[in-house]
């Protein structure tokens, strides 16, 4: 499902820099950089808000306010440069959903997005998409194009996993607890051998090796 989110940043560059990140992730970004604008954009509301404190015109906490006033169910990511302890505790108090302090990667807001959106919206995000693959994981089908790829339980469901974890470093500890269950018995070489498996069936995947470590799935 392709979800709409609207970005709030006054910097330039990182507002370019974001809505480029999120964009990879088929979600339709508008970008903002200032409150007023936001505010105009509000009776259109997105699926989430991505909204940074610190504004040229408005402040953001008020921001947030008439946020949650038109829409309380509409998620909100909070972000801010200034002190984390107290930005943290205003914009919860407020109504934000989750908090991520500046400076951050890209990358973990792209996952605290789709994390909070999963959250919110979980029923319709069943289907994931890891172009060129598809992934639907109430059916427990995958498919490239229109051709179904036939995995096996354990592949599909380290798949997912993979899926719902992109960008993320994932150790074998990790993936065994997540895919065998906590009462596995056994070597984690199992995991090289289904990475291995998963890499043949489905080579457009780019799973990157963690030497002494695990894994980790980057985008294709």
């Amino acid at each position: 499902m392709s979800f709409e989110i609207y970005l709030v940043e006054d910097d330039k560059n990182l507002n370019l820099v974001l809505t480029s990140y999120l964009e990879k992730e088929n979600w339709k970004v508008s970008s903002f950089f200032t409150g007023e604008e936001a505010k105009k954009a509000m009776a259109t509301p997105p699926d989430l808000w991505i909204l940074d404190i610190m504004l040229p015109d408005i402040d953001g906490y008020q921001l947030l306010q008439e946020i949650k006033l038109t829409n309380p169910n509409i998620p909100v990511i909070f972000i801010s440069a200034r002190d984390a302890d107290i930005d943290r505790v205003l914009g919860l108090e407020l109504g934000s959903d989750d908090y991520l302090p500046k400076p951050f990667l890209p990358r973990e807001l792209v996952i605290r997005t789709r994390n909070l959106l999963e959250r919110t919206y979980g029923s319709n995000l069943q289907i994931q998409n890891i172009p060129p693959y598809t992934i639907d994981i109430n059916s427990r089908w995958v498919k490239l194009e229109d051709q179904l790829i036939d995995l096996t339980s354990k592949e599909f469901d380290l798949l997912v996993y993979f899926a719902k974890n992109r960008g993320l470093a994932l150790s074998r500890e990790q993936i065994l607890q997540t895919v065998w269950g906590s009462d596995y018995f056994g070597t984690d070489r199992v995991v090289d051998d289904l990475v291995r498996r998963l890499r043949k069936k489905m080579p457009l995947l780019n799973i990157e090796t963690i030497y002494g470590y695990g894994y980790r799935m980057m985008k294709s």
